[in-house]
């Protein structure tokens, strides 16, 4: 990782978006957009609504339909100490991947406290029982949640978006969802699609431009420095394998709209590219060494250096395009993270 890499999480705070475009008097569409390519050695300036002007008839965008759930719950530990409990992905039944959390403000905090057995209170006299540690000992862990059914009517009542400490206020969960939300189960929302517009959309269609979904739920992002993502559901219908696999055999583009449409798609395609239907739960982590079969470019977001997302990106656009494209973001100001910015990487 080059040094101007390394150095962004420190030299860039001022650049994170701590609220909606909206809030910055901007249309969703209206954020700026990046363009770089892998074999040209400039990148283009623009807006999220001119997208259409760097994609051509014939291209495909395969897009999330996941939509964000109110993930982010008031909590009360041993001895009544005050936490927050995310939820990260559900499992089945009662039993949810979670990530208890100290109740700090502005935002929440790592809770390393937790331990098995331990019973966490929540809103409306439910309660989590932590029964095992999932995937890095000690912050997320598997629990019973008891009293939350039908769980999407509990949450909708007690719960809240999950959110981090550089956004310096709660956001109504409209502020979360993509134009593209149908399937609820993400714990954070799948923010590359953000910037997505229906008139945007109509403008794609009528040009040529195919669309069509797959679904990943996201899990919680606040990952230890180079964790590894752990597994979360998806689908891939059998219609979008097959637009996939005739986008490709006609010679057009297939862009994935976020790292959750990479990963989806690249866990069901297979050594040639061919994507085949599928649904489960994916353990793939995208590297350079790996590379990537069945994606020609992908939309995403500005992502911390330590994040797992840019190992998949360098995958799909090469270590030079991200070194180039960094270094422009940081010069020309461009703001980070789900309310920020869009980068656009053609391999």
């Amino acid at each position: 990782m080059s040094a101007l890499l390394a150095d962004a999480p420190t030299a860039h705070r001022r650049l994170e978006a701590s609220e909606p475009p909206e809030a910055r008097g901007l249309d969703r569409d209206q954020v700026r957009l990046m363009v770089a390519w892998r074999h040209r050695s400039d990148v283009a300036h623009t807006v999220f609504r001119n997208l259409a002007n760097y994609l051509s008839p014939g291209d495909l965008l395969v897009v999330n339909n996941s939509a964000t759930i109110p993930a982010a719950l008031s909590a009360r530990g041993p001895h009544g100490s005050a936490l927050e409990l995310h939820l990260s992905s559900r499992l089945h039944g009662d039993l949810w991947v979670v990530e208890p959390r100290l109740a700090a403000q502005p935002a929440s905090l790592p809770y390393r406290d937790a331990q098995a057995g331990m019973m966490l209170d929540l809103p409306g006299g439910a309660h989590a029982d932590l029964l095992v540690t999932y995937g890095t000992p000690g912050r997320l862990w598997v629990a019973a949640l008891r009293g939350v059914h039908p769980w999407s009517e509990w949450l909708a009542r007690h719960g809240r978006p999950v959110r981090y400490s550089y956004v310096e206020r709660d956001w109504p969960l409209a502020a979360y969802q993509t134009v593209f939300a149908q399937e609820p189960g993400s714990a954070e929302m799948p923010s590359a699609a953000r910037p997505f517009s229906p008139a945007l959309v109509t403008d794609l269609l009528s040009r040529g431009i195919a669309i069509a979904p797959i679904t990943l739920h996201c899990g919680v992002s606040s990952l230890e420095a180079h964790e590894a993502p752990p597994a979360e559901p998806f689908s891939v219908p059998e219609a979008t394998a097959e637009a996939v696999n005739c986008t490709r055999r006609r010679g057009d583009r297939v862009i994935a709209v976020g790292t959750t449409a990479v990963r989806a798609l690249e866990t069901v395609a297979d050594r040639r590219g061919h994507v085949h239907a599928g649904r489960g739960w994916t353990e793939v982590v995208i590297t350079p060494a790996r590379g990537v079969r069945a994606v020609d470019g992908v939309i995403t977001g500005w992502h911390e250096p330590s994040a797992s997302h840019l190992a998949m990106l360098e995958a799909v656009g090469g270590p030079e395009l991200l070194e180039r494209s960094y270094r422009a973001a940081a010069a020309n100001g461009y703001l980070w993270h789900e309310f920020g910015d869009s980068h656009f990487i053609l391999s």
